[in-house]
């Protein structure tokens, strides 16, 4: 600007009358360039990592953990083998997977003699050794072969025993349910989390019953009644047989249900008392 003076006050008379409006004009351009750069001087919000949409109450009554990438490596991957978690980031300790997926682990446990195939009576004897009832375990062996027998039939032909090929128990996956098994049985330790964080309201690593049915219904998608059905028979079941002496389903309980350790803890539990 004092430069532009001084050229100014240095040019001939005529020369001057005609620089000087053009310097005015200058001035008034640099103004408002001046203010449009101050005005921007703090970056924008980044919206895109946002967990809550404010026209959206339900994102923030069920809320994600945003922390989750620091708490566990990938927390985003599935995992095949071991059902991972910030307290457990390489699975169940000593326990070996042998090959098996995550949903195999968990329908293992019921096949007693080990050939890879679950029958009515198999699942009787599990649900009996986790130490359900008589009456339930009678009632859920039918339901959970009925239900579960025909989607993992290596052939089109139904079973006439109804038996469950392990195989294929990826294809007998509900809807309505945490999304914590995916489609092809693998452990995604992402959906485990958000069961706490957007439903443990009370206690952050343990579900109340009520809790319990909060995510529920939360998680029914529509017209799903079979799912809806599924999903409350198998997890009031595990509240049921799981539920510690002040009523919460605790994480690491739910964790193990997943993988089936806990089976194994109830059963061995059961047999010492």
């Amino acid at each position: 600007m004092t430069l532009q003076l001084l050229v100014v006050s240095s040019l001939p008379a005529r020369c001057s009358r005609l620089a000087v409006p053009h310097l005015q004009r200058s001035c008034r351009l640099i103004g408002p360039r001046v203010s449009m750069s101050s005005s921007f001087s703090s970056p924008p919000e980044d919206l895109s990592m946002e967990t809550e949409a404010p026209r959206a109450p339900i994102t923030r009554e069920r809320r994600l953990n945003p922390d989750l990438q620091q708490q566990l490596t990938k927390p985003y991957l599935a995992r095949a083998l071991e059902a991972v978690d910030p307290s457990h980031p390489q699975g169940t300790k000593g326990r070996d997977p042998r090959g098996l997926s995550v949903l195999q682990q968990h329908a293992a446990f019921f096949d007693r003699n080990g050939d890879g195939i679950i029958y009515p009576w198999e699942t009787f004897q599990g649900l009996r050794a986790i130490g359900c009832g008589l009456p339930v375990s009678f009632v859920g062996a039918i339901l959970i072969n009925l239900f579960l027998s025909y989607p993992t039939q290596p052939g089109w032909l139904p079973s006439p025993v109804l038996s469950i090929h392990i195989d294929n128990i990826h294809k007998g996956k509900h809807g309505s349910d945490s999304e914590t098994y995916d489609t092809e049985g693998r452990f995604d330790p992402s959906k485990f989390d958000a069961i706490f964080s957007k439903y443990g309201q009370t206690h952050p690593n343990a579900l109340t019953r009520d809790e319990l049915i909060s995510m529920l219904k939360g998680n029914r998608n529509v017209y799903d009644f079979m799912g809806w059905l599924a999903a409350a028979g198998e997890w009031l079941l595990l509240y049921s047989v799981a539920k510690d002496k002040d009523g919460l389903l605790q994480r690491e309980t739910i964790r193990g249900a997943f993988d089936g350790s806990l089976f194994e803890r109830l059963q061995d539990n059961k047999k010492s008392s």
